[in-house]
C-alpha cells in the first residue's frame, strides 16, 4: 500500500532510518553484549532492558523501511485549487489566522502545524476550496474554520 509523503517528509524519514541503523542500533547491540558479560541473565536488569529496547528499535527500523519502500512523493499540492497532501492552507478560526501544512500521516507534527490528511481537521479540509467553511468536532466543541488560501 502506498504511503503519501512530501519530499521533505520522505527525506526526514530516510535521515531517521539512517540514524537508527548507523548509530543507535550498533550502540544498543554493544550495550546488550556488555550486559551479557555481567553474569546471570535472568537477574540482569540491564540485559532485559537492552533486549527490549533493541526489539523496539528493530520494529521501528522495519516500519520505516516499509514506509520508505512504499512512499509516494506528492508533487502537486492542489488539484484544481482543492486541499490535498502537500498543500499549505491559511485558515481563519475565531478571527485569527493560522497556517497549516497538510502532510501524510507519517509526517504529522501538530506542534509544527503539520497536520495529516487523515486527522479530523485534515479529513474535513480534504477536497475543499478557498472560501469554503468547515466544522470540526473537538473536545472543546465544534470549531468552525474558514479557508482563506491554498498554496
Amino acid at each position: 500500500m502506498q504511503t503519501q509523503v512530501t519530499k521533505d517528509g520522505l527525506e526526514a524519514l530516510q535521515v531517521e532510518l539512517h540514524e537508527l541503523k548507523a548509530n543507535k542500533r550498533p550502540a544498543l547491540v554493544e550495550r546488550l553484549s556488555n550486559a551479557r558479560k555481567d553474569g546471570d541473565l535472568s537477574e540482569n536488569n540491564d540485559y532485559q532492558t537492552a533486549r527490549e529496547e533493541l526489539e523496539f528499535l528493530d520494529g521501528r527500523i522495519s516500519e520505516l523501511e516499509e514506509v520508505i519502500k512504499n512512499a509516494k512523493i506528492v508533487t502537486t499540492a492542489c488539484k484544481k485549487g482543492t486541499i490535498d497532501v502537500g498543500a499549505r492552507v491559511v485558515l481563519k478560526i475565531k478571527g485569527k489566522e493560522f497556517e497549516y501544512h497538510i502532510v501524510g500521516e507519517w509526517e504529522a507534527d501538530p506542534v509544527a502545524k503539520k497536520i495529516s490528511l487523515t486527522s479530523p481537521l485534515g479529513c474535513a479540509l480534504s477536497g475543499k476550496k478557498v472560501g469554503d467553511k468547515v466544522a470540526v468536532e473537538a473536545p472543546a466543541g465544534i470549531i468552525l474554520y474558514d479557508i482563506l488560501s491554498i498554496d
